[in-house]
């Protein structure tokens, strides 16, 4: 008992820090677990939650025999595996290239100009995208434009609409992912480099035999944690730049929610969607935190 007083006596300003944390967590997110409710229901609005007719699994049963559920899936994976793929393959490859620089302030300077765009919020990058990007005005349609190539209408395209959201988001994102890889870079011991060099290893081969390994401890590591995003291609950036002309390939889980519980009223039935997902995502998530632990000794206690 004296010693837990001590210890108590010695955090418990680390735990009071914790208490703003907790409340927000609580507000806006467990207590809004109650709506759940609404899976199961017939939800509406001038009753609440608790006068609205219950239908048990009718909302799954429509979910199910929905039309256009195969393809939304597909989309949702589609995408957000693609940019789990070059999210890991693009900062890793700078973050290797940065190594190689020997002047410091280059290094540090390019780092931070590929770390600024993490900061922006997509309704600000969706703009400028929108803009850069326009088929009669954007700056790289008037690029191709001299190079004799017909104008692309990017955003509203079913065959370019995905490849443009993976390739947007990894413009904002690589930054904030290099950090990690140059982080990991620093623990790699440098006398093996020179034994690397000593054996006749030259740069290509010392990344081959020497940065990859010792990099690959915190690329497992985020391979198995990115497991449980799957089923998050990033609502917020595809529903400032998709349209219902790209709903073929752009439609993805988060938007048809938003669509169906927003704009078309079918709470009910948005709530049953939403529910599935974050059903699936907490088995993802639990499988990457195992495999995170089994691959990388990964542990959050």
């Amino acid at each position: 008992m004296n010693q837990l007083a001590r210890m108590w006596k010695r955090e418990w300003p680390l735990h009071v820090m914790l208490i703003p944390g907790l409340v927000f967590i609580l507000i806006f997110s467990y207590i809004p677990m109650v709506g759940i409710i609404m899976a199961f229901q017939k939800y509406i609005p001038t009753k609440g939650v608790l006068g609205s007719p219950f239908v048990g699994m009718k909302n799954f049963q429509f979910l199910i025999d929905y039309p256009d559920l195969g393809r939304i899936f597909f989309n949702t994976v589609y995408i957000a595996v693609m940019k789990i793929v070059a999210g890991l393959a693009v900062p890793i490859t700078i973050a290797i290239l940065l190594n190689e620089l020997r002047k410091e302030w280059i290094k540090r300077t390019f780092q931070t100009l590929v770390y600024l765009p993490h900061f922006l919020s997509w309704v600000l990058l969706s703009g400028i995208l929108i803009d850069v990007l326009s088929p009669s005005s954007g700056i790289l349609n008037k690029a191709l434009g001299l190079l004799g190539v017909d104008p692309i209408f990017f955003l509203g395209d079913n065959n370019w609409f995905p490849y443009v959201m993976v390739i947007s988001d990894i413009w904002k994102e690589f930054g904030f992912g290099t950090i990690i890889y140059l982080a990991a870079l620093t623990n790699i011991n440098p006398s093996l480099y020179e034994a690397a060099e000593i054996d006749g290893a030259g740069r290509w081969k010392q990344t081959l035999y020497v940065t990859l390994p010792g990099m690959m401890p915190i690329i497992v590591l985020m391979l198995t944690l990115n497991i449980g995003n799957v089923l998050n291609a990033g609502f917020d950036q595809i529903f400032n730049l998709y349209s219902p002309q790209v709903y073929e390939s752009g439609d993805i889980i988060d938007t048809f929610v938003y669509r169906m519980g927003i704009e078309q009223s079918q709470f009910g039935f948005a709530t049953a969607v939403g529910l599935l997902k974050s059903i699936v995502s907490f088995v993802l998530i639990s499988i990457s935190y195992v495999l995170a632990y089994r691959f990388a000794n990964y542990r959050i206690f």
